[in-house]
């Protein structure tokens, strides 16, 4: 028996009145999605059934139809009951806003669901990307591996890779689905005609209607309508367009979604990323322009950082992750879990390098996910760690992770702390709090953290996280900065807006390394709610 099943029943235990609900399906039919008492109801709607109120015969029994109002085709009927007509169309208004309200949050749950679905298409596909990323292979390897991937993901029967080729300024395929690579000839990165290339001009997707620019170049992967996505590569000039991918023919003839185009310029980045690490490989092995390349993939990392602007105005928060000269893998992330609780997370992902900043981009990509379940501090760290454990073993890596929940309403931050040792709460009174590291490090051993709870004072209390790179910084006599002087500035400027805090923390950093060359990443947080 299902909710509205229960409050049908009840309120024909009340009145003696007959109910039941219905909806359309898909393929125009109906069914029946609750009724009291049980059973089929044998009802014939009029024509004019989506209009207004309608006294229907059924049966010989008088009946009183209305639509139910919002985006979901339902109709609700309400009788025979023992009293007269006007009782049947009290008795709708009574129960219309009831029944609106149960059908609107069963959609939305659907809704959740298929969003969270499209989510794991996109972490699964990160996974991939990143195998490849880690493996030296030609371009086309990496493009052809990659556009399988998406077509099975997206369903689609024919598909392409073009990437740009700056000598010729022409668009050359190195990749293709449902065609070979030799029907696809290249095209010219200014051809009017041509979906393609208006991509690549305009660096935005372009979902291409059936009988809209037509060009015969790229007939070979076209059936239809086209979806087609810029393939983009941050450097430190900014963006640049490397490429296009596009996809047609999809199973079935169903037209493609705008979660379709999210899901593919979700990774349109990391695709950039494969490419431009395939032109790396062929143009230098030089250990100097490697190592630049890799200063860029950290800053392309970075970016992938929220913008503290999510939480608010629920929360105030200030952070700032400050590069090392190579790659590293400190991150945070921050979550609005409800109106009033308020996620934050820090981790530090060991060793340096390239395969650490992957590690760190699958870290964020996989916490986006988990943490919108809601569930306790521990348990999001758990999932993260069964959903990274392979990555996590194969390059013998593992990383220090706190993640609070401050629940405004309980006055509370549960906490799980996997090995982080720079976690506190700065009461209002000035009071610093550890929130101890219960658990070794993810990566290190299976099971869910410890969670514990803190009290938290509501717009006083301070959440302070950041990592080792900041305690361990030294100066002109190689002295270790330290973790006090930190813990003594946030208490100092506690009342102060919490951007100002941080400023003021990273000047006295700044003070203490003078022009040293920074050995580690620097990452701080601190978080008002």
């Amino acid at each position: 028996m299902t909710e509205l099943d229960a409050v049908l029943g009840a309120f024909h235990d009340a009145t003696g009145c007959e109910t039941v609900v219905w909806t359309q399906t898909e393929d125009g039919g109906t069914t029946i999605d609750a009724s009291a008492p049980a059973g089929q109801f044998a009802i014939t709607l009029p024509a004019d059934a989506a209009g207004f109120p309608l006294l229907v015969n059924a049966e010989g029994k008088r009946r009183l139809v209305a639509p139910v109002p919002g985006p979901r085709r339902a109709w609700l009927a309400v009788g025979p009951c023992r009293e007269d007509d006007t009782t049947l169309e009290r008795y709708r208004r009574f129960l219309m806003p009831v029944v609106a309200q149960h059908l609107q949050a069963a959609l939305e749950v659907e809704h959740a669901a298929n969003e969270l679905a499209e989510r794991y298409e996109e972490i699964n596909l990160l996974y991939t990307i990143s195998e490849i990323l880690g493996r030296t292979v030609t371009l086309e390897e990496a493009a052809a591996t990659i556009l399988t991937e998406i077509s099975e993901t997206v369903g689609a029967r024919r598909a392409s890779i073009l990437v740009h080729d700056s000598g010729s300024g022409m668009l050359r395929a190195v990749a293709v689905l449902g065609a070979a690579m030799s029907e696809a000839p290249p095209i010219a990165a200014d051809d009017q005609s041509s979906v393609s290339a208006r991509v690549f001009r305009m660096q935005h997707p372009m979902l291409a209607d059936r009988d809209e620019m037509l060009c015969v170049a790229e007939a070979p992967y076209r059936r239809g309508a086209m979806l087609s996505v810029p393939i983009m590569w941050t450097g430190s000039d900014g963006p640049e367009p490397l490429g296009v991918v596009n996809l047609s023919d999809r199973r079935a003839g169903l037209p493609f979604t705008a979660g379709d185009q999210k899901l593919v310029a979700a990774i349109a980045t990391q695709i950039g990323s494969a490419i431009q690490n395939a032109r790396l490989v062929h143009a230098s092995l030089a250990q100097q322009r490697l190592a630049q390349e890799m200063e860029l993939a950290h800053d392309l990392q970075m970016k992938l950082l929220p913008n503290v602007r999510v939480v608010a105005p629920e929360a105030q928060v200030a952070a700032r992750v400050v590069p090392a000269e190579s790659v590293g893998g400190d991150f945070y992330q921050l979550f609005r879990l409800s109106d009033v609780r308020t996620g934050a997370m820090i981790g530090d992902v060991s060793s340096h390098g390239y395969r650490a900043a992957l590690i760190m981009a699958l870290a964020l990509s996989a916490t986006a996910i988990h943490a919108q379940s809601g569930g306790e501090p521990g348990a999001t760290l758990n999932a993260l760690l069964l959903s990274m454990r392979e990555e996590l073993e194969s390059t013998e890596m593992f990383i220090t992770t706190f993640y609070g929940v401050i629940d405004r309403e309980a006055s509370s931050l549960r906490y799980a702390n996997a090995g982080h040792p720079h976690a506190f709460v700065i009461g209002p009174n000035g009071e610093v709090d550890r929130l101890p590291a219960l658990d070794p490090p993810l990566g290190m051993v299976d099971g869910p953290p410890e969670v514990r709870s803190h009290p938290w004072t509501i717009g006083q209390s301070l959440l302070l996280l950041f990592t080792d790179g900041i305690s361990d910084a030294r100066g002109l006599n190689d002295e270790r900065y330290g973790e006090q002087p930190v813990l003594d500035l946030v208490r100092e400027h506690r009342t102060r807006p919490v951007d100002e805090i941080l400023h003021t923390v990273f000047e006295a950093l700044q003070v203490h390394t003078s022009d040293l060359p920074q050995r580690d990443d620097e990452t701080l947080l601190i978080l008002r709610s």
